[in-house]
């Protein structure tokens, strides 16, 4: 029987908006990139430190966690304040010269992090051999969680890394794929043709299962069942929580302006 993590719908909720609006004051007050990147990620990635943090008895047993999308460290680190991993002083030290909070995930930003990541495709192929390094040690309960963007998809190491996965039979490796369907310019399908996504990955040998990317329910329930290695199509709208961030390439690169910081932090703590 599985010991399932069923947590307060509401406290975990009131964390995702906690880390939006330090997301939102980081990437405004050091007038940087990827915020729109960073919002379609962060129910994803409090869903699944909240499981590891239940999951843990000891540092060592938290399940390993990557953010193989590099370029969303902001939201990264945002999560992390807000689930009091980090200080939250050090916001005001984001992409600042001599912080750890660089602008791409670095490992020496908090001990949960296993790897520095910005180029993309690199995640997995570490994540693989996490999984079969936990596996070699019986480490049983310890997952290997790997959040990906679509466009990482795009490069050839992530396919070796599922054909290698699907080999070594890695039942403790999921990944999750941050399903937003926009790239740096266009649209995913525009850029190089993904879908029929499912279809791929059932092809390598995957179990996968297409989830809502900002429920949080929905992420930690299919987090935690895996006969894998499996795959979670997280279905996610970039920008999420600010209107007119939502669906907008624009905001992959910019960083919003003083009347627009403040009518995206009146959105998300809904005021």
């Amino acid at each position: 029987m599985i010991d399932y993590f069923e947590p307060d719908k509401g406290s975990l909720e009131l964390i995702s908006q906690r880390a939006r609006k330090h997301l939102l004051e980081m990437i405004y007050e050091s007038n940087s990139p990827h915020i729109g990147s960073c919002l379609s990620v962060i129910d994803i990635l409090v869903a699944a430190y909240s499981l590891s943090d239940y999951s843990a008895n000891t540092t060592n047993s938290r399940h390993n966690i990557i953010l193989s999308k590099g370029h969303a460290a902001a939201a990264l680190y945002a999560v992390f304040i807000a689930l009091n991993k980090i200080p939250e002083s050090t916001q005001n030290t984001y992409s600042i010269n001599g912080s750890n909070l660089y602008g791409h995930v670095d490992h020496s930003a908090a001990n949960e992090i296993p790897l520095t990541t910005g180029s993309l495709g690199h995640g997995l192929p570490f994540g693989v051999g996490l999984a079969l390094s936990s596996r070699m040690k019986e480490e049983n309960s310890k997952k290997t969680i790997v959040i990906m963007s679509d466009g990482e998809l795009d490069e050839g190491t992530t396919w070796e890394s599922l054909l290698i996965a699907n080999h070594f039979k890695l039942e403790n490796l999921i990944i999750v794929v941050d399903r937003n369907r926009l790239q740096s310019i266009r649209g995913t399908e525009e850029t190089i043709k993904l879908e029929p996504l499912r279809s791929k990955f059932l092809s390598f040998g995957w179990e996968v299962l297409e989830v809502d990317g900002h429920s949080l329910p929905d992420l930690l329930v299919n987090l935690q069942v895996t006969e894998g290695p499996k795959c979670l199509i997280a279905n996610t709208t970039k920008g999420k929580g600010v209107s007119f961030m939502e669906n907008q390439t624009l905001w992959h690169y910019r960083s919003p302006s003083e009347i627009e910081f403040n009518s995206a932090l009146s959105e998300i703590l809904g005021s």
